[in-house]
């Protein structure tokens, strides 16, 4: 939506108020101060400009008004709808889990505790997933590490590469884990 905004200063603020017309249906956006551009907000929330359009592509941040020159401008609330995304973000929580926290902020009322929950344990969960992954990744590291001698020699019977080559004879296709049942701690494949 891009509306006109006039801006006008007092005492170093910037206040803009704009009214904007769409097709049957008039807007007023009223009086904003301290808005910001899109590149001020990016500094302030530390996010680039790049992830702020990306947030607002799918739907989870949008500029309150566009000024003539079409730049988008971000008022208090959407800094603050901004630092929810980011905060939100930063523990893991995917856009469409962000999306439907963000659907609940806007109307707490409406929406109880349990649906955060439940939000919140599918994202635990899906975390003790990767943990897991992660863990049997590390064991199956480890093992490969303690079964190669690690000298200067060359690599032509490296156990290390012949366990992967291995897995890939095996499979057909290169995996992202090997089976720990192919090598035993301490066992040199040769």
């Amino acid at each position: 939506m891009i509306c006109p905004a006039n801006a006008h200063q007092f005492s170093g603020q910037t206040r803009f108020e704009a009214k904007c017309v769409l097709p049957s249906l008039e807007i007023t956006l009223g009086a904003f101060s301290n808005v910001l551009k899109i590149s001020q907000l990016a500094k302030k929330s530390g996010l680039s400009a790049h992830t702020l359009r990306y947030y607002e592509k799918h739907g989870l941040i949008s500029a309150s008004v566009r000024n003539e020159a079409g730049y988008r401008l971000y008022s208090e609330a959407d800094i603050r709808r901004v630092e929810f995304v980011k905060t939100a973000r930063s523990v893991g929580f995917s856009l469409g889990d962000i999306g439907s926290l963000l659907s609940i902020r806007l109307d707490k009322a409406g929406h109880s505790c349990e649906e955060v929950t439940k939000i919140t344990e599918s994202k635990l969960q899906d975390v003790e997933a990767r943990i897991a992954e992660l863990q049997s990744i590390q064991g199956t590291l480890q093992i490969l590490l303690d079964s190669c001698c690690g000298g200067p020699e060359q690599a032509i019977h490296c156990s290390i590469m012949e366990a992967l080559e291995e897995d890939l004879k095996d499979t057909g296709l290169a995996s992202s884990r090997l089976s720990t049942n192919k090598i035993k701690a301490g066992d040199q494949l040769q």
